[in-house]
């Protein structure tokens, strides 16, 4: 069956005739085919209603075989070919079983010509795009995130771990070579991994990967996480200066920040400085918003206030 017979053409009832002539609409008549109506061009009225729809069929195995070709399938570190399964050749010839149980083994030998770097590569390259994509993370980032992976892959450093914990480590490593404000624990929420096994990911990376590539390990600033909460709080830039500045005035005077938490930090200096504005922001959301308890906000709060009254 062709095309042209697949396709049924009904008319409507009134109009299954392709004689116009008793129809005079008006002086100048030009009918034509035009959205699926037949329209008089000159006054604009409408004839005839075409309604097309293609019938439904179920192809069988052989017409889908018949049709099917070599299919390269593409990947960002290089095409392969498969070799379909069929009974003719190019032109349409018949093969012979001798030369079929060949192509059949030709087939299974192409399929297995992949290096053990190239299956690692199949399947981390899905995870760290969709990874990427779902926390928003650039391009270049990607691309960094990327080739430090292929370099894991290559010195065999996940031979015996999880290729998940090293996707994210690279990820985040390649967030913190451009300062990019994301935090590892979005990371692991997303990534639905343990924050222990990203961290030893993470060590391996810094210590083996990023002196070969030439790259720099930028811890996060207690600075960008203020602008980043700022936004998402919806604050005026003025109150986000006045976090800044509140911030470094206290780094002058002595403020402790071993072992302290930078989003603690900058979400205190925010509550501070929204809170002696016109603009307020309670404990609880602020504490939300940069993942803390609000216990840890109230005492991050009366920290940098103590060093500001030294």
């Amino acid at each position: 069956m062709n095309l042209y017979q697949q396709v049924n053409v009904k008319y409507d009832k009134d109009f299954q005739t392709e004689d116009f002539s008793h129809f005079c609409c008006c002086d100048n008549q030009i009918i034509e085919s035009r959205n699926g109506n037949k329209v008089c061009l000159n006054c604009g009225m409408i004839f005839e209603r075409i309604y097309v729809g293609n019938e439904r069929r179920a192809y069988t195995f052989e017409e889908i075989s018949n049709r099917r070709r070599t299919e390269p399938r593409w990947r960002n570190f290089g095409p392969r070919t498969l070799l379909p399964i069929t009974n003719k050749d190019s032109k349409g010839n018949s093969i012979a079983p001798q030369e079929k149980a060949l192509f059949l083994r030709l087939s299974k030998i192409q399929n297995s010509l992949i290096s053990s770097i190239e299956r690692n590569f199949w399947e981390a390259k899905p995870k760290l795009t969709m990874l990427s994509s779902k926390l928003n993370i650039p391009d270049y980032i990607v691309e960094t995130a990327w080739k430090i992976y292929k370099i894991v892959a290559k010195k065999k450093l996940t031979m015996g771990r999880s290729i998940d914990g090293f996707i994210a480590g690279s990820l985040y490593v390649a967030i913190r070579v451009h300062e990019f404000p994301r935090l590892l624990d979005e990371i692991c929420d997303t990534a639905l991994i343990p924050r222990r096994t990203v961290i030893q990911s993470l060590g391996m990376i810094i210590r083996e990967i990023l002196p070969a590539l030439g790259l720099k390990y930028s811890p996060i600033t207690v600075e960008s996480l203020i602008y980043r909460f700022g936004n998402e709080l919806s604050l005026p830039m003025s109150i986000q200066k006045k976090a800044i500045n509140l911030y470094l005035i206290a780094s002058k005077k002595g403020l402790e920040k071993a072992g302290k938490d930078p989003k603690g930090l900058a979400a205190a200096c925010i509550y501070i400085a929204s809170k002696d504005s016109s603009i307020k922001k309670t404990q609880s959301f602020i504490a939300t918003t940069a993942k803390i308890t609000e216990v840890t906000l109230r005492s991050r709060t009366k920290q940098i206030r103590e060093t500001l009254t030294c």
